[in-house]
């Protein structure tokens, strides 16, 4: 067995004990409020980062400014609870607008 597949059956044993914990551990273990307050804003803080990376980086180099005000506008689309075909089209046209005119 070579290592590429060792490290594969390794990976896999390991991500299906990671989501076999939830429902076994599930109601026998309790966290504290804080602690639950904690993985829940260090869920969004990720996401935000995420986001963030995917908006401003293509590769190891600069997007330019027509993806990141895309992501903008769906963002403000979505903060004001419109649709999510609404949210996605605004999103792409505002990229397309600004990559017509020149501003990629």
């Amino acid at each position: 067995m070579n290592a590429y597949l060792a490290c594969v059956l390794v990976l896999a044993a390991g991500t299906y004990a990671f989501r076999l914990a939830g429902p076994v551990l599930h109601g026998r273990v309790e966290l504290p409020a804080r602690v639950q307050e904690l993985l829940t804003v260090g869920a969004t803080v990720l996401l935000v980062a995420l986001l963030t990376t995917g908006a401003f980086t293509e590769g190891q180099d600069f997007a330019g400014w027509s993806r990141p005000a895309g992501v903008l506008v769906g963002g403000v689309l979505a903060w004001r609870r419109a649709p999510f075909a609404v949210v996605v089209a605004g999103a792409a046209g505002a990229t397309a607008l600004l990559r017509l005119t020149g501003l990629s």
